[in-house]
């Protein structure tokens, strides 16, 4: 029987919780990572993930009819972990990201020298809103880590610009900065 096994009351409650956290937590991070094309730092990052995993779930699977409250502690931890997992992950930002600005067509060469004076690699597109308005649609190919800054740039020239944002998994070519 293991140390923690033996454990029982309050002590055990936070041990579970505290370990349930970070399992989840990795396992959020991991899940990205693996979607990112990151596959060694998946693999790494699933080794610890289990391993927590199989200590956790088997303490709290050990006298569970005597201590239900252990299931309300393992689920809470889990809802948590989740919830950290993704932040974590936002202030990560792994990864890179497609963005389109439409802007109409007398402001989009200004955005786009504002944004290449910035180092993001912008192309220009023509197209055509409602009544056939010419408008321009700027694609930006950029890390998520500078998600904010670029759009912080186009709201500085154009509060009101249309602005998407897509994961892009593959890039190859084009112009990225490091």
């Amino acid at each position: 029987m293991s140390y923690i096994q033996s454990l029982s009351g309050p002590l055990l409650y936070i041990i579970i919780f505290l370990a349930k956290i970070v399992e989840v937590t990795l396992m959020t991070l991991r899940v990205v990572y693996i979607n990112k094309g990151e596959k060694l730092i998946g693999a790494i990052i699933a080794f610890f993930e289990v391993f927590i995993w199989i200590i956790v779930v088997s303490s709290v699977l050990n006298n569970l009819a005597e201590d239900p409250i252990k299931i309300l502690v393992y689920c809470s931890a889990f809802a948590i972990g989740n919830y950290l997992g993704v932040i974590i992950e936002n202030k990560l930002a792994v990864g890179l990201s497609s963005m389109q600005v439409i802007v109409p067509e007398d402001v989009g060469f200004k955005i786009a020298t504002t944004l290449r004076n910035n180092h993001y690699g912008v192309t220009i597109i023509d197209g055509k809103g409602i009544d056939d308005v010419k408008k321009d649609i700027l694609i930006v190919m950029l890390k998520r880590k500078r998600i904010k800054e670029a759009k912080v740039i186009i709201n500085e020239e154009l509060p009101n610009a249309l602005i998407t944002i897509n994961d892009v998994k593959n890039l190859h070519g084009g112009y990225i900065k490091k």
